[in-house]
């Protein structure tokens, strides 16, 4: 464990990521911004990671958090990779971000802390390296609403602003994010790395990325074969939790996939409202490549890019280094399809497994499509035997599916209150409704009024609380002749 060496407001930085090969990164001080304004800080998190909370709540935290003032033990440096981006390969990397370090916190976990907002770098492709707020908010928002849902994503700490405007569509304020990610791997940076690197550096990556995430296996017998295997086995977990609660991506490129499973990138992402596998909200894609419906398809077609990585380090022989990846890759079907039924049937009160289970909950889903039932609020009416106030209520369809529901509850050992209990648990009272987080971003952008922002994240952290004051956050929008876009602006 790294030797704690807390500064007075607790960074214990350690530099594991700039001891890999030079080719992965380039050290880089954040540019200096004119009058840094803390306007949200993260201070539960902050807490855990060992950070003096009152400190930085202080200007002297602002400066840090805008990059005018580096961290003691912390060494910047923007990382390279590559990616896919809606399905052409491309050069890429931090062109707007620069990781700072990596915190130890008391426990001698290791955190990635990163500047996102920071100012140009080597690989900013004639970008500005700036933020604006909006966007910074809105990531936030919903990573931290994304943590609370239970489900492995990034963390924010803090949003600065700058003092400074950032020019995009129209003149916006300029922010800078601070990030928290157990790393910031990415199937990108193994596509760098196979695409530039050498089989020794592509090694050392593989090396690192085992050492960091997976230590138990980097003894295995074939232990990159054991990376592929576990990187397989988080994402298959992760999107199927994204697919639990309705979360659209938006962006599912190889460079937003972590090595790790975390959720990364808050661009054009949003929930769900009316149940629709076709639902897009990102403003660029214009042909549902990254549908809400989609998203278990593309995981899989990014963990092909990443096997194809790995092919030099699976074996000698190229036919058999495919054979060994296409092996793997054959299991993800079914590591999703466990994962995602087993989280349906918590959300239906099911504990035990019958072979029926899948067809019923299809039935479910294909009726609030058929019916433009909303997604979080029918499995909650469900929950709470509210399903008079759905729109599927008074259908015979649904009279004869939520008979075979009642019946289906029956035949397990669990009472009623324990089969309620596992539903209360399994389906969020709340999600970040796009009109919700819209609204607290226009108070907080136009306005410079955050308490609309701070209420929102006050209901949104805790889900499964059910609680009476989260009940005026869980109406979807009213109709609208204009669908919700979103755009790619962080």
């Amino acid at each position: 464990m790294t030797e704690k060496t807390y500064t007075k407001t607790g960074w214990n930085f350690d530099n594991s990521y700039a001891r890999l090969p030079g080719l992965f990164y380039t050290h880089l001080s954040p540019t200096p911004v004119q009058s840094p304004k803390l306007v949200i800080f993260n201070s539960m998190l902050a807490a855990s990671l060992g950070l003096n909370v009152q400190e930085l709540q202080s200007q002297a935290g602002a400066e840090v958090f805008a990059g005018n003032q580096i961290p003691e033990g912390a060494l910047p440096l923007a990382q390279a990779y590559a990616g896919h981006q809606f399905g052409h390969f491309t050069m890429l990397g931090d062109g707007r971000a620069l990781l700072l370090g990596e915190q130890v916190n008391p426990q001698g976990k290791r955190f990635d802390i990163q500047l996102k907002g920071s100012g140009p770098t080597p690989y900013s492709r004639q970008g500005d390296g700036r933020a604006a707020l909006g966007p910074m908010l809105r990531e936030y928002i919903i990573s931290e609403a994304m943590a609370a849902l239970g489900i492995p994503t990034t963390r924010s700490l803090a949003v600065v602003t700058t003092g400074k405007p950032v020019f995009r569509e129209t003149v916006q304020p300029g922010a800078v994010l601070t990030r928290v990610a157990d790393s910031h791997l990415r199937v990108g940076t193994f596509q760098y790395a196979a695409q530039w690197g050498t089989t020794e550096e592509l090694r050392a990556l593989a090396d690192y990325a085992l050492q960091r995430h997976f230590p138990d296996v980097r003894l295995d017998r074939n232990r990159y074969l054991a990376l592929l295997q576990a990187v397989i086995k988080h994402q298959a977990a992760l999107i199927a939790r994204w697919q639990l609660v309705g979360f659209i991506h938006g962006v599912m490129n190889t460079d937003n996939m972590t090595i790790s499973g975390e959720t990364i990138d808050y661009g054009p992402c949003a929930f769900m409202d009316t149940y629709d596998p076709a639902t897009v909200f990102s403003s660029i894609d214009r042909k549902g490549r990254y549908a809400y419906g989609n998203q278990p398809y593309i995981a899989g077609w990014n963990l092909t890019r990443f096997a194809e990585t790995l092919l030099p380090l699976l074996h000698d022989n190229e036919e058999q280094a495919v054979q060994l990846a296409q092996d793997e890759l054959a299991h993800f079907g079914d590591w999703y399809q466990e994962q995602w039924l087993m989280g349906m049937r918590a959300k239906l009160g099911i504990a035990n497994q019958e072979e029926q289970d899948k067809a019923l909950i299809q039935d479910l889903l294909g009726m609030m499509m058929k019916y433009g039932a909303d997604y979080t609020n029918t499995f909650l009416a469900l929950t709470f035997e509210q399903q008079t106030d759905t729109v599927l209520f008074g259908h015979p369809e649904f009279a004869e599916w939520y008979e075979a529901w009642q019946a289906r509850l029956k035949r397990q050992p669990q009472t009623q209150a324990g089969a309620q209990q596992l539903m209360k648990d399994s389906n969020p009272a709340i999600i970040p409704r796009n009109h919700q987080v819209e609204a607290a971003l226009e108070s907080a952008v136009q306005k410079e009024d955050y308490c609309v922002l701070e209420r929102l994240l006050a209901v949104l952290a805790k889900p499964y609380a059910h609680s009476p004051e989260q009940q005026a956050y869980a109406a979807p929008s009213e109709p609208s002749e204009q669908p919700y876009r979103t755009f790619c602006g962080t």
